[in-house]
């Protein structure tokens, strides 16, 4: 009687090279679109900066506690000829309906932050279209006119929120420098240096008014980017409406 003896090691060497055949087989059957398709959804990306072909920049202010510094802001802005976007918490604009129809008098965009500044991503489908209609209900109602730009409040999305504010017709605003007025114990000089340090042709510059400094720094900033040749655009007037699609940076650039 003969007995045959199979290495361990050979057992482990012919497992392996069959599950490389089943692999190859597998990915010979399927089409690499279709694998891909079954395991990944595709990320939804917010308007982060914008591909302008001028050196231009646009203001930003998230509006959602105090007013006070409104009119300050607006006075500023109206000296230095700079229009800006003010993304507008809906409960916000029904404590301040007389500021925000100053912001749209005075021919700067009236913008939805939202209605309650809840995280969104944390909301289901219906609560986040819900959040999106109630603010432009209110925004239109002060100032007449329609919404088409959305902020999430503190920046915090999901492929949920920015497909159904498109479906919404609304684009996603987001920011590539961020002055980070709101943080406690942040300078004057620190909010100027990192505006000035960070800023590029077509960025989205993020402030918020109801803060320590940024009312009171905002010209100095203004003219600080002018003399670095800088222009200033309203977001409305800076982003692609077609032939466009978001790279990975969140930049909107045209299409090739």
């Amino acid at each position: 009687m003969k007995f045959y003896v199979v290495k361990v090691n050979n057992l482990i060497k012919y497992a392996f090279l069959a599950v490389i055949v089943l692999a190859v087989s597998f990915f010979v059957y399927f089409s690499r679109e279709d694998v891909v398709g079954a395991f990944q959804q595709k990320r939804e990306i917010p308007i982060y900066s914008v591909d302008y072909p001028e050196k231009k920049v646009a203001l930003t202010f998230d509006c959602a506690w105090g007013s006070e510094d409104i009119p300050d802001i607006l006075n500023t802005l109206r000296e230095h000829d700079v229009k800006a976007t003010f993304f507008i918490i809906g409960v916000w604009a029904e404590k301040n309906p007389d500021e925000v129809k100053m912001i749209a008098d005075e021919g700067h965009d009236v913008a939805n932050h939202s209605y309650s500044h809840y995280k969104m991503s944390s909301l289901n489908s219906s609560a986040i279209k819900s959040e999106i209609l109630k603010c432009d209900r209110v925004l239109k109602k002060i100032t007449g006119k329609d919404v088409e730009l959305f902020r999430p409040p503190y920046g915090d999305y999901n492929n949920d929120v920015v497909r159904i504010a498109r479906e919404l017709n609304h684009y996603t605003i987001q920011w590539d420098v961020d002055s980070l007025d709101w943080k406690p114990g942040i300078t004057a000089e620190e909010i100027k240096n990192r505006v000035l340090k960070n800023v590029n042709k077509g960025s989205i510059i993020l402030f918020h008014n109801d803060t320590k400094h940024t009312a009171k720094i905002l010209p100095e900033i203004i003219t600080s980017l002018k003399q670095k040749g800088y222009g200033f655009i309203p977001v409305s007037q800076m982003i692609m409406r077609e032939n466009y699609e978001i790279d990975y940076r969140g930049r909107q650039i045209k299409k090739q």
